[in-house]
């Protein structure tokens, strides 16, 4: 490898028309815990810009799913670099924003060859920044050095011509079905749709909120604040994001709160003590008795509606953003509410 910071010569030499030999340590594995197909949000990469859906480190382990069996699926571009290489860091932000104006027609993924030396050993990489665009398992193009803007373009637009699945396809009718899953409370099968839809729009909102829900529904609450952490915050008041952001927020608040028994008992024993109800409240719908919730704060709001400056009421404003315009709970807590404050 070279350690110099000049442009390296264009000395990289493979295959083109073959696969890597990925050798005993290729076996598959995955880069982060997943939930019925669906990948964890990928970390932040070593060069300081936050992967996402389209971006991602690699690692030897991880080569043959985030790399050869993935491209089967859509392009995956493999820019292999070292934090010693000075091209390298002018290259990366190029590539990067290259890639993300793609819009998920390709992916890439950074491999540090300081730390995982093996693939590019075996690929017979002599010099870095090289970047190598796997389609259908196999290598297809390649460059070598930090290359203008405009070069970087026209190498990803051509990979992107290369791709058997471009986004952009239709896939509303999966992520309905997905829903529908979800709804049915077969989170493993509503997952699989979302990582599908993910494989073909890598940066889809819908799909990503989607798995973050299964997360949720199956008390991985943690996992599901890592995704929407990958997720612009102008994006987390959205659609079904909303709803799994002001969900999290909810469970979070119950967490604080204590043993629901208790608040059971401390709201009973004192109907007057609107803090013991509001508390119980939110308990309620922690353990999904979203009925019972409605009718705590309903209760506050016809007994004092300026408790707490309208604090029944707005709680119950976030119950059916985290619910859903659609709920059943949703639906009859407005009309409950209606019915106190018009009545």
């Amino acid at each position: 490898m070279s350690d110099d910071t000049t442009p390296p010569k264009q000395n990289m030499s493979y295959s083109m028309g073959g696969s890597v030999s990925a050798g005993a340590s290729m076996a598959p594995t995955s880069a982060g815990a997943s939930f019925g197909g669906a990948s964890a949000p990928a970390p932040v990469n070593s060069q300081g810009a936050t992967a996402g859906p389209l971006i991602k480190d690699v690692t030897t382990e991880s080569f043959l799913d985030d790399v050869l069996e993935a491209s089967k699926v859509a392009p995956v571009i493999v820019d292999f670099w070292a934090p010693w290489c000075g091209p390298c860091k002018q290259l990366g932000p190029v590539i990067e924003k290259a890639v993300t104006a793609a819009n998920g027609a390709v992916t890439l993924a950074k491999m540090d060859i300081e730390k995982y030396p093996d693939v590019a050993g075996q690929m017979r990489i002599q010099s870095i920044p090289a970047v190598v665009a796997f389609v259908d398992g196999k290598p297809a193009d390649a460059f070598m050095g930090a290359k203008p803007e405009r070069e970087v373009k026209a190498f990803i637009d051509k990979i992107a011509a290369m791709n058997p699945n471009p986004p952009g396809a239709d896939m509303n009718a999966v992520l309905d079905e997905a829903d529908r899953l979800l709804k049915e409370e077969d989170y493993g099968g509503a997952a699989d749709l979302y990582s599908s839809v993910l494989s073909q729009e890598p940066g889809s909102i819908d799909a990503l909120a989607g798995i973050g829900h299964c997360y949720f529904a199956v008390g991985e609450h943690d996992k599901a604040r890592e995704l929407v952490a990958t997720i612009p915050p102008e994006h987390h008041t959205e659609g079904a994001l909303g709803t799994l952001v002001k969900s999290l927020e909810l469970a979070e608040q119950a967490n604080d709160l204590g043993d629901i028994a208790a608040l059971a008992e401390a709201s009973e024993a004192d109907p007057k003590n609107h803090q013991a109800r509001y508390d119980y409240a939110i308990a309620l719908n922690a353990h999904g008795r979203r009925e019972d919730a409605v009718d705590q704060l309903v209760a506050i709001v016809k007994a004092d509606r300026k408790w707490e400056d309208d604090g029944a009421r707005e709680k119950l404003l976030e119950f059916f953003t985290a619910w859903g315009n659609s709920d059943p709970a949703t639906v009859a807590g407005r009309r409950a509410l209606s019915s106190v404050l018009f009545s």
